[in-house]
Parts: C-alpha cells; sequence; structure tokens
C-alpha cells in the first residue's frame, strides 16, 4: 500500500498538516481513498472516507457525525503535489456540499476571490479550482454524481 506520507495544505488559514493517522484503503494511479477521524473534536463531524480524484482536481468526503450518521458529501477541489516520499493536497478554497436530499451548497467562492486579490493563491490556482468545481456541478447534473459516490459507499 501506500507509503507516502499525506498532507492537507490548506491556504486560508495557511497551513500544512500531516494526515499521520489517515489510514489508505485503496490507492491506484489517479485514485487514493482513505478513512480519518476529525483532526480536531467537533460536536458535528467524529469521521469520514474520502476519495481524491487526482485527475479531477477533487476529493469527495463522505462525513458521519460523532453518532455514525451520514452528515453529508463534502467536495474539496484540489491540486495534489507528489514525490517519491509524499502526496500534497492542496485545498483550493472552492468547496461543494451536497445534503442527502440532494441539496448543494458552493462554499468560499468569495474567500477564494480574497485569496487571489491577497496574493495567497495564483490565478492558475483559482483557474484550477473552478474548472474542478465546473466538471463536478456537470457531472452532479448529469445526475453522474453516483460514479463518486458509489466507490465511496464500497469502503463504508
Amino acid at each position: 500500500m501506500n507509503t507516502k506520507t499525506l498532507y492537507r495544505k490548506r491556504f486560508v488559514p495557511m497551513e500544512t498538516i500531516a494526515l499521520k493517522d489517515d489510514v489508505v484503503l485503496f490507492e491506484e494511479d489517479n485514485l487514493l481513498v482513505t478513512s480519518w477521524k476529525s483532526l480536531k473534536p467537533r460536536c458535528d463531524i467524529g469521521r469520514g472516507i474520502s476519495a481524491y480524484f487526482i485527475d479531477k482536481g477533487i476529493k469527495v468526503s463522505k462525513i458521519f457525525a460523532p453518532d455514525g450518521s451520514f452528515v453529508h458529501w463534502y467536495c474539496d477541489m484540489i491540486h495534489t503535489v507528489a514525490d517519491e516520499n509524499s502526496l500534497i493536497f492542496e485545498d483550493l478554497l472552492i468547496d461543494v456540499v451536497v445534503d442527502p436530499d440532494g441539496t448543494l451548497h458552493i462554499l468560499d467562492a468569495a474567500e477564494a476571490a480574497d485569496a487571489l486579490r491577497d496574493g495567497i493563491i495564483t490565478p492558475e490556482m483559482l483557474c484550477d479550482s473552478l474548472r474542478s468545481m465546473d466538471r463536478l456541478l456537470a457531472d452532479i447534473d448529469a445526475g453522474h454524481f453516483n460514479a463518486y459516490t458509489d466507490l465511496i459507499d464500497r469502503f463504508c
């Protein structure tokens, strides 16, 4: 399995965190599936399973409450930096949440715009985030979100 160290890099706030407790469940060329527990204790999120669709720039997570109940699907727009020892998943700020009833929420678009304005991210990073979000929303609109979720559900 994966011998590389996994990291999450955020730009707002600026931090890089080793995902040392994440468990790799599946790995192939452009796909990584992990299970994890919340890094910090939270009353709304206890754990999750995430699939990193590296070539699409999308991470889809099935989020569970501390009691084990399903909360929602959380989709991060990401960029992956790989070397022989690590995978760094850069959070490109814009997120899409899909509620159990199918309601969509687009999060942090203004935060992404502010990060671009302030020089925290590059224009290329914002373009990548927008393209990934557009690809995800097109898949959802076409009724293909299950291509992401069914894969994750195999590991639940």
